[in-house]
């Protein structure tokens, strides 16, 4: 964003890494939308701690049935999905929502539905697939009853996050349509090349009002009241 210095990711000063995003929901998001859209930066949060218990209770697995395959895999969801669902789910509904952008609907929807999907599926936990799900962490108390419990919190807390994916999904969708939005106006956008950084709505109401009166270049200079008019 032009004039505003990047915020996000906070990282510490002696981290010679700097910040890739620009993020303040007061300033970019419309007042109407702030709470939805933090309830999504929260769900993308609380999505990104399930898959850190989810890793301790696969080490857990691993310990008590001594299967490392697990533990590998919910390692790899850690490190991929933490922050590609972050950049490919939420930043596209941040901008959907701060420009009114039909093509970040779009792909918020269709990256966001596949997200929903894969976390039905973690949430059941099915054997090899690196999520201690329902399945898994029911079956595992007739190995080892304490490792089952603490497989147990990772389900509830996968159902939990597919659950409010679901509701977000609806509620977006809702707007979205009540707002007029079309995949052909997402078409003119990928067109244009506007999605790859929308402006904002104030930037587009300014735009739009401008200078729309005229600039009179002088100003008439008129007679002293009493004079003759020429």
């Amino acid at each position: 964003m032009a004039g505003k210095e990047n915020n996000f990711p906070p990282l510490p000063h002696f981290v010679p890494l700097k910040p890739c995003f620009y993020q303040d929901f007061a300033d970019e998001i419309p007042i109407e939308h702030q709470v939805l859209v933090k309830r999504i930066y929260r769900l993308w949060m609380f999505y990104c701690a399930t898959l850190g218990v989810n890793l301790i209770a696969c080490l857990a697995w691993w310990i008590a049935r001594r299967s490392g395959a697990n533990f590998g895999l919910a390692f790899v969801w850690l490190l991929l999905f933490t922050p590609c669902s972050y950049v490919c789910w939420f930043r596209p509904a941040y901008k959907a929502f701060r420009a009114d952008s039909s093509f970040n609907f779009m792909a918020f929807f269709f990256i966001f539905g596949a997200q929903f999907i894969l976390t039905v599926i973690q949430a059941i936990g099915f054997s090899g697939w690196g999520a201690c799900g329902w399945l898994a962490a029911i079956g595992f108390f007739q190995v080892n009853v304490g490792a089952a419990v603490i497989m147990l919190i990772p389900a509830i807390m996968f159902s939990i996050s597919a659950v409010t994916m679901a509701i977000v999904i609806m509620k977006v969708h809702r707007i979205y349509r009540g707002a007029g939005g079309s995949f052909q106006k997402a078409q003119t956008e990928w067109s244009s090349g506007t999605w790859r950084n929308p402006p904002s709505r104030e930037a587009q109401f300014n735009n739009f009002s401008g200078n729309s009166l005229p600039e009179y270049p002088t100003v008439p200079s008129y007679p002293a009241s009493g004079g003759q008019w020429p």
